[in-house]
Parts: C-alpha cells; sequence; structure tokens
C-alpha cells in the first residue's frame, strides 16, 4: 500500500468513528510513520593608528556575543496544552516521547555522500490551522529534555510567524534579517530561553522576497552552518503550509527530515493527497496526526506504521 493509500486509508478510518468515542483535543497526538518512512553610504572611518610591533603579539579580547535571553513562561504553557518538564508525566508527553524517538534516531545516523543533515527537520502541514506551530513547538521542547541533545526551533513560516505569538513572546530579529543584511549574524537575532538546552530563532521582518532568499545560496550556507555549528543539535523549522506558498517547498530542499501535520477529522484525503504529492522525491516524510479521537476498545491514540 502506497504512502498516499495509508493516509488517505487512516483519515477516513477517523472521519467515520462514532461521537461518542471523542477524546479532548489536546490530549491525542497520533503519529504514522509510513513508506520512506512516513511519519520560517557612510563616509569611511579614519584609519587607526598603527600600533607598536610589540603590541601585534598582544592577546585579542574575547569576542562577545550579542544573543539575547528571553524568558518562556512554563507555567503558561502548561496550562495551554504544550508540552514542559514541569507538568508531570502527560499523556500529551508520552505522545512526543513516541513521535520524537525515530527522527532523533535518524538526525544522528550515518548519512550518505549528497544526503541532507538528517538533524534539519522541517514541521509543515497541507492547510492553516492543523496545528503544525503546536507540534513544532511540542517536538522542540521534548527534544530538549534530552539528556545528550540541544534543540535550535526556527520560525521559517516567515509569512505568517507564530512561534513567538504561541509562546507569548514579542516579535524580535531573525531569519529573513540575517539574509537580507549579510552583517546580521545568527549570534544577533538568536534567543536563548530559560530552557538550556532550547534557543529560538524566529522569522524576523516580512518580505515579498521570502521565496528566492529561502533558495538563494546565503539560506544553503546558513542552514549547513546551523547543521553542523554544534555535533549535538537538532533543528526544527516551523515551515508555511504546503498548499498556500511556493516556501514550503523550498525549505524542503534544505531539510534532512519532513514532518507533515494532519488535523484528524478535519484535514480532506484530497488535500492530503495534493500536500504529499508536494513532497515527492523527498526521503523521510512523516506523518502526525493531530487532534485525533478514540476508537473504542483502543487505548492508546498513536502508532506508528512501517512500509
Amino acid at each position: 500500500m502506497s504512502i498516499i493509500e495509508k493516509a488517505a486509508s487512516r483519515i477516513d478510518q477517523q472521519r467515520h468513528a462514532p461521537a461518542s468515542a471523542r477524546a479532548p483535543e489536546t490530549a491525542a497526538v497520533d503519529a504514522i510513520e509510513a513508506d520512506t518512512p512516513v511519519v520560517l553610504a557612510a563616509e569611511p572611518a579614519p584609519a587607526a593608528p598603527q600600533a607598536p610591533a610589540a603590541a601585534e603579539s598582544a592577546p585579542r579580547p574575547a569576542q562577545k556575543f550579542s544573543t539575547r535571553r528571553v524568558e518562556l513562561d512554563l507555567n503558561r504553557m502548561r496550562d495551554t496544552g504544550m508540552v514542559t518538564a514541569a507538568s508531570g508525566r502527560t499523556r500529551l508527553l508520552e505522545d512526543f516521547r513516541v513521535i520524537k524517538r525515530p527522527l532523533l534516531q535518524r538526525a544522528f545516523a550515518e548519512r550518505a555522500e549528497g544526503e541532507k543533515p538528517g538533524n534539519l527537520i522541517m514541521v509543515t502541514s497541507s492547510l492553516p490551522g492543523e496545528g503544525k506551530t503546536y507540534c513544532a513547538i511540542n517536538l522542540a521542547m521534548s527534544i530538549a529534555m534530552e539528556l545528550d541533545h540541544t534543540v535550535l526551533l526556527v520560525d521559517a513560516d516567515v509569512a505568517r510567524p507564530s512561534v513567538l505569538r504561541s509562546l507569548g513572546l514579542p516579535a524580535h530579529r531573525g531569519l529573513m534579517d540575517i539574509l537580507l543584511d549579510d552583517k546580521i549574524d545568527m549570534s544577533d537575532v538568536m534567543l536563548r530561553t530559560n530552557v538550556d538546552t532550547l534557543s529560538i530563532l524566529p522569522a524576523g521582518t516580512s518580505t515579498p522576497r521570502a521565496t528566492e532568499l529561502l533558495a538563494s545560496s546565503a539560506m544553503s550556507t546558513l542552514v549547513n552552518e546551523i547543521a553542523h555549528r554544534y555535533p549535538d543539535r537538532v533543528v526544527i523549522f516551523d515551515s508555511p503550509p504546503l498548499l498556500l506558498t511556493s516556501e514550503s517547498r523550498v525549505l524542503a530542499s534544505h531539510m534532512g527530515q519532513i514532518v507533515m501535520v494532519v488535523e484528524a477529522q478535519t484535514t480532506t484525503q484530497h488535500a492530503v493527497k495534493e500536500a504529499l504529492h508536494q513532497l515527492e522525491g523527498y526521503e523521510n516524510v512523516n506523518l502526525i496526526y493531530n487532534k485525533t479521537r478514540e476508537f473504542p476498545g483502543i487505548e492508546e491514540t498513536y502508532d506508528y506504521h512501517y512500509g
């Protein structure tokens, strides 16, 4: 059975589930992994006088980084149904523990020559409102709980950035500003958080040239730097929906893994098929069924299928 047939079959089963079997929307995430597998001109300054020869060997002062620190309201995140370490062993936490494990295994597996870095993971959806940002944040928070990994969460939905808003944070410069101005370094716009293993790169300034910037050599250089700067880092990109913009398809070309969020009971089979067609040719495409409803006699609302 093909990836698309499996996805369509699963959605059709859930669409006809009896209303009496419904579970709270924020309580269940269903992850499915299938065949491949499937589961954001001034005047120059005058030259300084030449230092004496003896000073040439003097050590340089330590470089100062301008990375800002922001405080995540972990209690607010918990109350809005997000994964936090302080919320105890919840069903949602267990769901994302299951979802992240195969992603982490592939993130640090040996790569064939020319293969994209597996630690670059794009989270997308076919249409808006399916919960991709919610899943991207929860996936990042879950991976941040790992003992051996750090996480960079990138808001690459540059047309409608929502990572900072979802976390209750104000807008900041970010990804688009780096691509627009080569004098801006990632350390100038990256946000450190009070979760020590989690950093955030905001979407930054909106621009009509977003697609071209994401497809540029500057983006390729930046993505390569992000992927390889730290050996323990996982990078989660919150991407635009596949069926509304061209940015998501351009972004996918940089990724080692892709996660597509499908809203159970709502997203049509046609939308899922069209979105998956957009990803034909890409390996390691995964589906997460979000907001699933339980079937009678089945306790768990997530499962993995291998082709």
